[in-house]
């Protein structure tokens, strides 16, 4: 089969075309009220060590090139000293969450990542904004749609960017599928099937499935790749949804939902199911289109993703991490004005149309219309 030699997407995205076009982001202008063009690296504090810190984010912090892992907030005092000595990190960029505020005294943290149970985002990310600093939240963006207004006002009123942990839009597997519906490489698409969903049996008591900590269960964890996958996968932002849930082990899911499928309208005819559960692994994107189709599987994945097209082409690019890619970009937004590939607005569609779903699910399936246009972001 053909392969697809690894390229360069960062500019391709700034002419303000395709999937990842954004019509409406934050100030360029960084908290200081003037753009960094410097080479300085920026330095980001973890909020929260949990797994995906532990063995995701701060490894690539080791990698990144524009920012570098600065500090750490922790609610436990034994994960500050084997932090500290593992990333030598200093006795004053380690905070717990009691004095966090005072973090804005510190101008050796310039990006705050929050990467805490959902039910603490919006604090976490209000009161990082409010201590000037650029802050990431880890998806989904926070419990339901006036929380994401409240990060979104507290970002612009401080004058500082704010982006979501979508990392997958930094990634060259996921621009391909970008630049393929825009450019309709097979034509104009036609369908969407969007998958993500892992088996869980480890941990009944874990927060994703404590629903006052998540707001949510399969759907705001593994859905909302789902979601961003159909809506990527189309170049559009759904006009209608009808959603199912389904629930075949309710003595470990307690209270949160364990499968879900959905059902997407986008304009022009063009249709998509998305499929997300915590009691299936699957992680696939497929999209058909007039004159041929293309997938991802993997998709959704820490990677190595794969990918193949309908006239035999391969779809490979070297793997490298992806939150390394995702926090570059963000640090090089901050520092150049470079575009903001997942600016909050973007988190705040994904709740809405999560919270959508759920109405159509407690409304029998009934469709639900969407009018997200308006956000001018897809």
């Amino acid at each position: 089969m053909k392969k697809i030699s690894r390229r360069s997407f960062n500019h391709s995205l700034l002419k303000g075309v395709g999937v990842a076009s954004i019509a409406t982001t934050l100030p360029t202008s960084c908290a200081t009220g003037t753009e960094m063009t410097d080479t300085k690296k920026l330095g980001v504090a973890l909020v929260g060590l949990g797994s995906y810190s532990t063995y995701q984010l701060a490894p690539a912090l080791q990698d990144t090139t524009h920012c570098y892992l600065a500090g750490i907030v922790t609610g436990t005092p034994d994960k500050e000293k084997i932090w500290s000595d593992k990333y030598k990190i200093p006795k004053e960029n380690i905070y717990n969450y009691e004095n966090f505020d005072s973090i804005v005294k510190n101008d050796s943290i310039d990006i705050v990542y929050v990467v805490l149970p959902n039910s603490m985002h919006a604090d976490f990310c209000i009161r990082a904004a409010r201590s000037g600093k650029h802050v990431i939240c880890e998806k989904p963006m926070a419990m339901n749609v006036e929380e994401c207004d409240a990060i979104i006002a507290a970002c612009k009123k401080a004058n500082v960017k704010l982006s979501v942990g979508y990392r997958l839009h930094s990634e060259p597997y996921t621009q391909e599928v970008m630049r393929m519906v825009r450019e309709k490489t097979f034509g104009k698409v036609r369908y969407v099937n969007a998958e993500a969903g892992y088996f869980s049996d480890v941990n009944p008591d874990q927060w994703r499935l404590d629903k006052k900590l998540s707001g949510g269960g399969a759907l705001v964890n593994m859905g909302v790749y789902s979601i961003q996958s159909a809506i990527y996968g189309t170049g559009e932002n759904p006009i209608s949804v009808s959603a199912q849930e389904f629930s075949t082990r309710p003595e470990y899911f307690k209270g949160t939902d364990e499968t879900i499928t959905a059902q997407f309208e986008f304009s022009g005819g063009i249709i998509g199911n998305i499929f997300t559960s915590h009691n299936v692994t699957t992680n696939r994107l497929y999209v058909s289109a007039e004159k041929g189709w293309f997938e991802l599987h993997p998709a959704n994945s820490y990677g190595p993703l794969s990918g193949r097209r309908s006239d035999g082409t391969e779809i490979k690019f070297l793997h490298e991490s992806q939150q390394k890619l995702q926090m570059d970009d963000f640090a090089q937004h901050i520092k150049e004005g470079t575009i903001n590939r997942v600016p909050g607005e973007m988190g705040k569609r994904d709740m809405i149309i999560v919270a959508a779903i759920y109405q159509s699910i407690q409304e029998g399936g009934k469709k639900i219309p969407l009018d997200l246009g308006k956000m001018g972001i897809v």
